[in-house]
């Protein structure tokens, strides 16, 4: 794994197309902090999907590029890739609002004072409802460092309610980031 591009510390968002590396970066970082800082109060939330689409694996968990120690608090949600699995905008709105459900049910059992958060697929449990963002980023605010990515593309579509709704709450944790790191 290579070395982080950025520093461990405050809010970091890392951006980008699929397969641009968003997850090998995340992967990466909490790595790095693993290794200066240890288990102690890290939390890994996953809630990226895992969709095979024409060769290319969309999305990925956190796991396919490092293991993640058992002390480790990890929240991962069943998650559906709204539009890639869907043939109709009122089927990936179902889908995007039952990983919001699973989501919650995760964002509920998190321990309390967090030292570090990594999330992957930070937007997939807000394409249905961007501004519950704000549970996810105050979370995060008790964090000495959080590392999310997120998908930042026009691939998948831009005037359906789930690509509008992901836009939205890319928007918002662009403005609550320290920082953010496009893949582009």
């Amino acid at each position: 794994m290579t070395g982080v591009q950025f520093p461990l510390t405050g809010s970091t968002l890392v951006t980008g197309p699929s397969n641009a590396g968003k997850t090998r970066t995340t992967a990466a970082a909490l790595e790095a902090w693993l290794d200066r800082e240890g288990t102690d109060g890290v939390v890994v939330l996953d809630f990226a999907p895992e969709l095979e689409r024409e060769g290319a694996v969309l999305g990925g968990r956190l796991d396919r590029f490092t293991t993640v120690p058992e002390a480790v608090r990890v929240g991962r949600i069943d998650a559906s890739a709204p539009r890639a699995e869907s043939e109709t905008a009122e089927q990936a709105v179902a889908l995007a609002r039952e990983n919001a459900r699973c989501a919650e049910r995760q964002l509920d059992a998190l321990p309390e004072n967090p030292r570090a958060v990594f999330v992957n697929d930070a937007t997939i449990p807000f394409q249905h409802e961007p501004a519950a963002v704000s549970r996810l980023t105050g979370y995060c605010d008790g964090a000495d460092v959080a590392v999310l990515n997120a998908f930042d593309s026009e691939e998948l579509g831009v005037d359906d309610p789930v690509s509008r709704a992901e836009r939205d709450a890319l928007g918002r944790l662009r403005r609550w980031a320290d920082r953010t790191v496009d893949l582009s």
